[in-house]
């Protein structure tokens, strides 16, 4: 049986499922007009943002194709490269877009699920947030399917070994488009969501004394918007674009590891396997009514973990039967992808869970002010990073001499380490459900304020609000876990893809080589200025925001006194166009620095700007990732009661270093993984260009 044949069905399978998952959430009641009302305007924004973006991004991708298609009739990229683009791209785009609109169906239904037990809103949620999961696994497998299919029937009357060669080189070159996708979407939805939610908590919270979510504030559906656009759409198609990597570059190694068409299969049916695991596990998402957040958290886990188990127990034939037996080693390789991403997400939420030490004693930092606070979650940041390098640095050797690197090649160690982020990504169907289940509730707590329902609503909603900041934290620490090991392996794809380019080259990566000291210092410094780019960007459009909020409550007659009407959608239109101008620039950092150092530096260069920007953006997305979602956290602990509660000076503290988190958990920190797996896919795309035409 030919087993790459479980990569479309299993493509099938997810989009079946999210499907019927889409369609369970729809028959929930969506609760009083009010609520619906709200529900409408979130939708109208979020549908209008979406649409304004994929317009811009749209020009984007067509002056790219028509470069793409003058390099394949040049002889510089395959002839495939160019619809292959294109293709990424649409699909990145349609998960992220799919992931949005149920996720803005769901939200008041949420609310009004919570009013009858708090199991049925963490349901509803849930299964909003597994739609979101399996449609990104669903299209990634189907637009692999079709490419696959595709060149095998293209390059049928060749040799089976020539075959899988031109293959495997055409796949690693057609993650670029979703990655392009990714970036432009995760920067766009990054800015509004933060310029929203920091202009709302100035002036809401801070300066005029009114609660988060409170109807009065002019910016409150901009901020419930926001969460759609970032954390949901921005997010699938950042994991959709980890998923595509990893899959293609592992092709691409089984070839120069001499695995043929068996190491080909194995990642593929390996993600397959993955999806129909992650559907069992959707079944074991359950809780009790009154459960505290650890028990919250516990039956979310559960489900991510029983089906890391059945990965892991299937895996076993799934190797013997790609690759025959005595490849346990290989095997192997899948349990420490699984292990380490599981480890990864265990020790994100121990630092920024409110449930642990480091996060508890960051709230306490607050009795001396904003100053300190700060300082304290910048140290947690800073230390936050240490576990998370050394996982991802045992996982990597350890997969490196288990897959046989000192004994069977370099090339078979590299596959190791492909496999390895291959297991890590295989249950993405119900990590991200778990990722994509946070926005949701956050809405459904935000639209039960505004609907001013009971006050045991809303103490259930914010019990899932917490719960989803916790699972938003550690799914960024999984996705750029993901992105480091998933990085590792575009890079051995690109050194691969010039050996076929130019098979005489003679590769020189000693640090002593000046290309390579100054690519790696080029490549250490890119994610400190992307990260400067997009933070400089929230900051400039939540000014926007803040004036404009100001500006409303001192124009609109008793808006204060909840008489007036606030003007919604100029903050969500200030969002919008603040959003699409200030993504430019980032993006554009990410595809074009690739090119400019490789026509100067050459292919070492380039190769030295990969590991160096894979090394700081590894850590400075986890430093950031990780400060931010503990300030956010310390804020929320706080609010509990502790350390005065609500409207103490405390609290008033912990509402600046939310504020100074927020950019750096939803904009900054996250996007940093995409831009080390862009800079590799662009090199990958554009290697024979490097090679052919370098100045060095």
């Amino acid at each position: 049986m030919d087993l790459m044949i479980l990569m479309p069905i299993g493509a099938i399978a997810a989009l079946v499922f999210a499907a019927i998952l889409a369609g369970r959430v729809m028959k929930e009641d969506e609760g009083t007009a009010t609520m619906k009302q709200i529900a409408a305007s979130i939708r109208a924004g979020a549908n209008a943002y979406l649409k304004r973006q994929y317009i811009s991004v749209g020009k984007f991708f067509a002056v790219a194709t028509i470069l793409l298609a003058v390099m394949a009739v040049m002889g510089q990229v395959s002839i495939f490269v160019p619809a292959a683009f294109i293709t990424g791209g649409l699909f990145s785009a349609l998960a992220g877009y799919v992931g949005m609109k149920i996720a803005t169906n769901a939200n008041a239904r949420t609310a009004n699920a919570v009013q009858h037990s708090l199991n049925r809103g963490l349901r509803v949620a849930f299964s909003a947030g597994a739609v979101m999961g399996f449609t990104v696994v669903g299209l990634g497998m189907l637009d692999t399917s079709i490419w696959y299919y595709f060149l095998r029937s293209f390059y049928s009357d060749l040799p089976i070994e020539m075959q899988n060669q031109l293959i495997a080189g055409a796949l690693a070159t057609f993650g670029m488009g979703a990655s392009a996708m990714a970036l432009f979407a995760r920067v766009g939805g990054g800015i509004f969501t933060k310029a929203a939610d920091v202009g709302a908590d100035l002036v809401g919270k801070v300066e005029a004394g009114i609660p988060e979510d409170d109807p009065r504030n002019p910016a409150v559906i901009a901020d419930n918007v926001g969460d759609n656009v970032g954390d949901v759409a921005g997010m699938g198609a950042d994991l959709y674009e980890s998923y595509a990597g990893a899959r293609l570059s592992a092709c691409a190694l089984a070839v120069a590891a001499g695995l043929g068409t068996g190491g080909m299969v194995l990642p593929m049916a390996l993600a397959a396997v993955g999806i129909f695991c992650s559907i069992i596990g959707t079944f074991f998402v359950s809780t009790k009514e009154n459960a505290d957040q650890k028990a919250l958290l516990g039956s979310l886990r559960r489900g991510t973990y029983i089906s890391s188990i059945l990965v892991a127990v299937s895996s076993y034939f799934l190797v013997n039967a790609c690759l025959g037996a005595g490849h346990v080693g290989i095997y192997l390789c899948i349990i420490i992808g699984l292990l380490a991403g599981v480890l990864i997400g265990f020790f994100t939420e121990y630092y920024t869970d409110a449930s642990y030490k480091p996060t508890q004693i960051l709230a306490g930092e607050s009795e001396t002010g904003s100053a300190t606070i700060i300082i304290g979650g910048l140290a947690l940041g800073m230390m936050s990073t240490a576990i998370p390098v050394i996982i991802v640095s045992v996982a990597v050797i350890l997969s490196y001499v288990l897959a046989g690197g000192y004994t069977h090649g370099f090339s078979m160690g590299l596959y190791g380490i492909a496999v390895a982020a291959v297991g890590m990504l295989s249950t993405l169907g119900i990590t991200l459900a778990t990722d994509a289940y946070g926005p949701v509730a956050d809405n459904a707590g935000g639209i039960a304020e505004m609907s001013g329902l009971p006050e045991t609503v809303r103490e259930r909603t914010d019990a899932l609000d917490a719960l989803g900041n916790t699972t938003a934290a550690t799914g960024k620490g999984f996705a750029i876990g993901s992105a480091a090991l998933t990085t590792l392996a575009l890079m051995a794809a690109y050194i691969e893809q010039i050996k076929v380019i130019k098979p005489d080259f003679v590769f020189d990566l000693s640090v002593t080589n000046p290309t390579v000291l100054v690519g790696l210092f080029i490549g250490a410094m890119l994610p400190f200025v992307f990260g400067s780019q997009t933070m400089s960007a929230v900051g400039r459009a939540a000014m926007s925001i803040v004036h404009e909020v100001r500006r409303q409550f001192k124009e609109i007659p008793g808006l204060l006194e909840g008489t007036g009407k606030p003007d919604y959608a100029t903050c969500v239109d200030l969002c919008t166009k603040s959003a699409l101008k200030e993504m430019i620039m980032p993006a554009m950092l990410g595809v074009v620095s690739p090119v400019v150092v490789g026509l100067i530096l050459g292919v070492n260069g380039v190769t030295g700007m990969l590991a160096g920007a894979t090394v700081s953006g590894f850590v400075l997305a986890v430093m950031m990732s990780n400060a931010g979602g503990a300030w956010d956290n310390a804020k929320k602990y706080i609010e509990t009661g502790q350390y005065g509660g609500k409207g103490s000076d405390n609290h008033k503290a912990a509402v600046v270093g939310d504020t100074v988190g927020d950019p750096f958990k939803d904009t900054s920190g996250p996007a940093i993984n995409i831009l080390i797996k862009l800079l590799s896919t662009v090199s990958i795309v554009m290697g024979a260009l490097i090679a052919n035409f370098s100045i060095l």
